[in-house]
């Protein structure tokens, strides 16, 4: 606002100058042309009467006075004034002005003030007349009110004041209109960050107006959704947790009352025993799983790279199924595949090899195929394993990597499985800069691809 102001009066300042310029200059011309007729009439008249006292001459004198408006004044060459238009005041031509006007034509605002109330615009100069006997020289000096002037630039300004308020106005309102926007949008920010300040998330900051505090509403808002949504996702993963820890608790504490009261009888006391072993290495699995996804998203874990064949750590992996790879009577496919070597964390790497093994092996048909592909280019390499089975759900699909996280099919196949495998193998395979991605049609295949660059940066 302030630089419209001050770009408009600018504007119209430089503009007044201009035309006041203008105008007194064309003022000048005009007390000039009118000075030069009054004395072209002059000539002519003393001609006629060989003096400047003449009925004529003092009707011409008059005539042009009032007619532009000009006051003459005739002076004779010492400087004595012959004719004013106050006929009883009959001052002497000052010398300074004298000499300035020897020096020739001159024009300027009389700083003087002849008549002592207003500023004049005076006109000086000399010239001559021919009597009978000589070549006879006098000075006019002509004085024009300023009051034209004056309403002129009065008038300028006036205009400028109009159009400062035609194009101000206008410009102040829309501002206005939008520092009350503006006004409203930061109450409204001010209120819902309040709110998120003590918790409360059931609430977006809803701001229309364009510019930096929209944008930073939509991040706050962003940062509220994840916010909510990782509390959300705390409290389903304390529920799961909770969950999974009193299974196998339950189970144990109750093995172990009926062992102590004698509920269970001696003769099967081994066999409650190996099953509440069974449940503390669940236990034991489910604690050390949580801890190192803990570790995962507080970036605490660091893998130690180093050059890995990865054919063979599959290999090595597979032999660990061996029994329940015969007891499912599935058939192998693609170790025979040539070495492919990456710089990986071979533990680390293991764990995810071992998990999506499992997987296949658990979820495969009975009889049916678990096939390895193996690949790779100048940067990257890819180990594909693929089981023949249900296969999974769109949906499915889409949460198959969150924590805790079973299928339907899974449920019933996999009691003692903690939905914590594939959601370890991803942060693992993204501590080595690659990815991991699942596709699958529902009773055909599902097939795990992780990639891994050869070489950590």
């Amino acid at each position: 606002m302030t630089i419209l102001i001050i770009s408009v009066v600018a504007a119209g300042l430089i503009m007044i100058t201009f035309c006041v310029q203008l105008y007194k200059n064309e003022k000048f011309r005009e007390i000039e042309g009118v000075s030069t007729l009054f004395i072209d009439g002059l000539r002519d008249e003393f001609e006629s009467s060989q003096s400047l006292y003449s009925d004529n001459v003092i009707r011409l004198h008059d005539g042009f006075t009032d007619n532009y408006s000009i006051d003459f004044y005739i002076y004779d060459s010492d400087g004595n004034c012959i004719l004013s238009p106050d006929k009883t005041n009959y001052e002497s031509l000052s010398s300074s002005l004298k000499e300035e006007i020897d020096s020739g034509s001159i024009i300027q605002f009389d700083s003087n003030e002849i008549s002592d109330k207003e500023q004049s615009i005076l006109y000086g100069t000399r010239f001559t007349l021919n009597d009978e006997l000589d070549i006879q020289q006098y000075y006019l000096t002509a004085y024009s009110s300023t009051k034209t002037l004056d309403a002129f630039t009065g008038k300028l300004g006036i205009c400028l004041f109009i159009v400062c308020i035609i194009c101000i106005a206008p410009a102040a309102y829309i501002l206005w209109r939008k520092a009350q926007k503006q006004a409203v949008a930061s109450s409204e920010f001010l209120r819902v960050s309040e709110k998120y300040s003590k918790g409360d998330f059931s609430e977006r900051i809803n701001i229309t107006v364009p510019g930096k505090l929209k944008d930073i509403s939509n991040n706050v808002n962003l940062l509220a959704d994840n916010v909510e949504n990782a509390d959300e996702t705390s409290k389903t993963f304390i529920a799961n947790v909770s969950h999974e820890l009193r299974t196998p608790i339950t189970t144990i504490g109750g093995f172990v009352d009926g062992i102590l009261d004698g509920t269970i009888p001696k003769s099967r006391q081994q066999e409650y025993l190996v099953l509440a072993s069974k449940e503390i290495h669940r236990l034991k699995m489910l604690i050390s799983s949580m801890l190192n996804m803990t570790r995962f998203e507080s970036g605490t874990l660091k893998p130690n790279f180093k050059e890995t064949n990865l054919t063979e750590l599959v290999i090595q992996t597979v032999l660990m199924f061996e029994k329940k790879i015969e007891d499912k009577k599935l058939e192998i496919v693609g170790l025979d595949s040539d070495r492919l070597v990456a710089e990986v964390d071979p533990d680390l790497i293991q764990q995810v090899i071992y998990n999506l093994v499992e997987n296949a092996v658990k979820f495969v048909d009975v009889g049916g195929e678990i096939s390895f592909t193996f690949e790779e280019n100048k940067d990257n390499c890819s180990i594909g394993i693929k089981n023949t089975g249900e296969g999974l759900k769109n949906n499915e699909i889409q949460q198959v990597f969150d924590r805790f996280y079973k299928t339907d099919a899974s449920r019933g196949k996999d009691a003692t499985g903690l939905g914590l495998g594939l959601s370890i193998s991803r942060n693992i395979v993204r501590l080595h800069n690659g990815t991991i991605v699942v596709k699958s049609i529902q009773q055909e295949y599902t097939e795990f691809i992780v990639n891994l660059p050869k070489i950590q940066n």
